[in-house]
């Protein structure tokens, strides 16, 4: 990441930054730690601090929401709640390990929120989506020192509606970008002990030449794509 030359047949890379792998762990499943995997991983052990039992919510089950998905669930949350305006992203969210996918738009969106965190509210919620409507939402569903991690990135300002409550719920709000050098060798190890499943996250592979085309995929949505791996 932040390199030149990803989108080559070959790279250089700096000797600190290559990374060993198992034999038995799948290179394209290994291609995508980085990132699309290690980012949420971080946002949701580090900057979430998410333990055991606690109850999170998850704005966006796109490419790297997804995957908060299944880190949170590896990390014990309970219950874990999507949300995404997609239906076909809610189906994912729901296969990947979510206990509940909802749509922001719904009217009882609030109420499905507090009955099934006991009236309790979110300990922590995580804007994947980088959409501002989004993190308003997350910001309400907020229980008593809850906190929102802010990993999807918008220049769109971020506004406290109620300060008065923000302030007197201990609420707090964390940036998150990238991962910690150690990181993507603890998802080496969660992926190589069978901890996670990453299969299910390469949509497709693609031959390098045909970057641009899986660009666009990616940017129109086509075919609802997780991750794409170029081949060279």
């Amino acid at each position: 990441m932040d390199y030149d030359g990803g989108w080559a047949q070959y790279a250089l890379a700096r000797e600190d930054t290559p990374v060993p792998l198992p034999d038995h762990l799948p290179f394209d499943q290994a291609a995508i730690i980085p990132d699309a995997v290690s980012t949420p991983y971080a946002a949701i052990v580090e900057a979430g601090d998410v333990r055991p039992a606690e109850a999170v919510g998850i704005w966006g089950a796109g490419g790297i929401g997804a995957h908060g998905i299944r880190v949170a669930r590896l990390a014990g949350a309970a219950p874990i709640i999507a949300v995404d305006p997609l239906p076909g992203a809610r189906e994912r969210a729901l296969a990947f390990g979510a206990d509940l996918a909802l749509d922001p738009a719904a009217p009882d969106f609030t109420q499905v929120v507090h009955r099934s965190t006991g009236g309790q509210g979110l300990r922590a919620a995580f804007d994947f989506a980088g959409v501002g409507a989004a993190r308003t939402q997350a910001t309400a569903a907020l229980g008593p020192a809850g906190v929102l991690v802010l990993a999807g990135l918008t220049p769109e300002p971020l506004t406290i509606g109620d300060s008065v409550n923000f302030c007197f719920q201990a609420h707090r709000i964390r940036g998150h970008f990238g991962c910690g050098d150690d990181h993507v060798d603890q998802l080496i190890r969660l992926v190589s002990a069978g901890r996670l499943d990453l299969a299910p996250s390469i949509t497709a592979h693609v031959p390098l030449a045909e970057a641009a085309d899986a660009v666009a995929r990616l940017e129109k949505k086509t075919g609802d794509p997780i991750r794409l791996v170029l081949t060279p």
